[in-house]
């Protein structure tokens, strides 16, 4: 007789209020033979507030790779596994892609347990275009590096979102400002469904300076939200604008649109924005 393989559940839990756990994640996390925890003393947490007891392995971004092929092992020998993270819903910026990957290559079923995600969450209360949307993830650690992401990104993609630590989110904003310009809109949620939820909106200075206001703010998770390029003005004269590109073919943007707004007493943020949308901004 044929060994029937298990099935591998991709299980969203809770990003803050232990209540917004859904009853089929409860139901499945209670049946399955194994759990694959990011962190299983977190996890551990979580399912003794559910009543809950099952076999727990770690599977995290060091140990995926090899924990993967044992996982799948244990699922060809008929045995369940459940998926999750330390919050909201596996893979999202989280350890996963090695094991699913990996399973749905075998052909192993893989079955989603749809609920909470801080991306979507967070956006769906932003105030800015859900039509189209790019999530970018974590950002580099070191400022150069973050501003060679933000900049490679490609005009169109729609609102950006990624996610910050609290000791990175200032200098992120000020790297926004350095790709973006001053103006560009942002929204700023920060511990989502918990107790110190909040949503900060506008330029980068003015989160900055919400930031800033109280030490306590700059704590937490957080998701940032960056809204599209609005359109260039079309009203700028082909003149002005031949001058902007020969002087961006010489110069960083921001002082070809100084000096080309200066030559022509033109505004310099709209220039800026020009130089922008011409290099995919």
């Amino acid at each position: 007789m044929t060994q029937e393989n298990g099935q591998l559940y991709i299980v969203a839990t809770p990003i803050g209020n232990l209540d917004d756990i859904s009853q089929r994640a409860i139901q499945t996390l209670g049946k399955v033979a194994w759990v694959a925890a990011e962190d299983t003393r977190h996890s551990g947490k979580l399912l003794s507030h559910l009543g809950l007891s099952a076999r727990m392995l770690a599977l995290h971004d060091h140990n995926e790779k090899q924990r993967a092929s044992a996982l799948l092992q244990k699922l060809q020998a008929g045995e369940d596994v459940a998926l999750i993270s330390d919050a909201g819903t596996p893979l999202i910026s989280d350890p996963g892609y090695s094991l699913v990957r990996l399973c749905r290559d075998a052909g192993i079923k893989i079955v989603p347990i749809p609920g909470p995600c801080a991306l979507i969450a967070a956006l769906c209360c932003s105030g800015l275009p859900t039509d189209k949307f790019h999530f970018i993830g974590f950002l580099p650690a070191k400022s150069g590096q973050r501003q060679q992401v933000l900049q490679a990104i490609p005009a169109g993609v729609g609102t950006l979102i990624c996610y910050e630590t609290a000791r990175r989110i200032l200098d992120t904003l000020d790297d926004l400002v350095a790709v973006y310009g001053p103006e560009r809109e942002l929204a700023l949620a920060k511990e989502l469904t918990k107790t110190f939820e909040h949503f900060a909106f506008g330029t980068a200075a003015d989160i900055k300076a919400w930031l800033t206001e109280d030490p306590a703010r700059c704590q937490g998770e957080m998701v940032l939200m960056i809204a599209p390029s609005q359109p260039v003005d079309d009203e700028i004269p082909a003149e002005v604008q031949r001058t902007l590109k020969l002087l961006m073919a010489e110069l960083p943007l921001k002082k070809a649109a100084a000096l080309a707004a200066e030559i022509h007493d033109q505004k310099k943020n709209a220039l800026y924005k020009l130089g922008l949308s011409w290099t995919g901004m």
